[in-house]
């Protein structure tokens, strides 16, 4: 999260609490000041910067949440020196805690966060058991019991689905920004003509392309695969089918788990290829759809239906993200895949994996309208070119 986006959070809050003056004593400026808890905004913008870090150093933190909903009445929020149950709480969190573990608002008035770093070894259970002890110790047993906690560990283990990824951990995902909420909205409206008008303007190529399958191989004309959307979402991806039926995907598996294990550092790669060459499940019409890339048309449904977009990084098997480093992951959860993008215009197949995910991550940053329109008129070059396409 950059210092802009986390400036406009702390801003909305302010904007969100106009009557608000320093000195004032309720939630926003007492516990920020006396107690060390951090306002919502400032909260989440710690968590992101935290996340960050520990993507590329791998040092773990917990994340824990107290849900206080249940035991505190709206209006008492008003007036916090009256809310002597919030107050015994944030002080058991602080004599509970040590000053390096950052505390805040995860949800402001509703749930507060613990941020526990440099954890050597300590394991979340034995975290839970001591912060309810310690709430069952200044809190009658009825109030104590209505207290949620919950608490999440990151990184999360390498191998695990895209859809375990906890997206409490991502709170920039949900984050409200009017100015990116329309440019995403102008996004959605593109993808939509785009697709339309590409169903439309291909769909000569869609009927012979679909002939030419039934008549030189047995099977389906279209191959549907599960792939990995935004914020993990798995969906059925569609392309023209260009292997033999019944195919073993184990061959494709473990040459994913080599490309994606690989770091290679030689900065000459314009020779090399990343990708399997002569394939013997590709059939003869097969070779000639994928270097043609008019395999990729049936995914104008795809972005029609909105599982993919016009522009963004390609869709990864779930096999694929099973394999991710925790920092690879940013590629499946901020943005909707898309049938073309920087990898196919830039890279290919003579593109090692964490150039390309780093390819992705930059376009992420960097996104702009202006942008997807550049990359979308170099895509017919790029499909001509051939460059790096099996």
């Amino acid at each position: 999260m950059n210092q802009s986006h986390l400036g406009f959070e702390v801003e909305n809050l302010i904007k969100e609490n106009p009557s608000k003056k320093i000195g004032e004593t309720d939630t926003y400026t007492l516990f920020s000041r006396k107690y060390n808890l951090y306002p919502e905004g400032y909260f989440r913008g710690m968590l992101i910067m935290e996340r960050k870090r520990t993507e590329r150093s791998g040092d773990p933190f917990m994340l824990m949440l107290l849900d206080i909903k249940k035991i505190v009445k709206r209006k008492s929020f008003r007036l916090c020196r009256k809310n002597t149950t919030i107050k015994k709480i944030v002080e058991m969190l602080c004599n509970s805690t040590r000053e390096i573990d950052l505390k805040g608002w995860f949800k402001q008035n509703r749930e507060i966060g613990i941020i526990f770093t440099e954890l050597n070894g300590v394991k979340k259970e034995s975290l839970i058991t001591k912060i309810k002890d310690s709430l069952y110790s200044i809190l009658d047993t009825n109030q104590a019991a209505k207290v949620g906690i919950s608490c999440f560990s990151f990184p999360e283990k390498k191998k695990c689905m895209s859809s375990d990824i906890n997206k409490a951990l991502y709170k920039e995902l949900t984050m409200k920004n009017p100015a990116k909420k329309v440019s995403i909205s102008s996004k959605r409206i593109i993808d939509v003509i785009g697709s339309t008008i590409g169903i439309i303007l291909f769909s000569p190529f869609l009927i012979v392309i679909s002939v030419m399958i039934k008549l030189t191989s047995k099977g389906p004309v279209l191959f549907k695969q599960k792939r990995v959307g935004r914020y993990g979402r798995e969906f059925t991806f569609l392309k023209f089918r260009s292997m033999h039926v019944n195919n073993d995907h184990e061959t494709h598996k473990n040459f994913m788990k080599q490309f994606i294990c690989n770091k290679d550092n030689d900065q000459n790669t314009s020779n090399k290829v990343y990708k399997m060459k002569d394939d013997p499940r590709i059939t003869k019409i097969g070779n000639f759809l994928r270097k043609s890339s008019l395999d990729e048309l049936p995914q104008f449904l795809n972005v029609l239906l909105g599982q993919m977009s016009l522009v963004g990084p390609r869709p990864s098997i779930p096999y694929e993200v099973e394999e991710y480093d925790t920092w690879h992951k940013r590629r499946v959860l901020e943005v909707k895949p898309g049938i073309t993008g920087v990898w196919q215009v830039d890279g290919r197949s003579n593109t090692p994996f964490e150039k390309m995910v780093r390819m992705d991550i930059n376009y992420i940053i960097n996104w702009s309208l202006l942008l997807d329109i550049k990359l979308l008129c170099k895509t017919p070059l790029a499909v001509f070119a051939a460059k790096g396409a099996y």
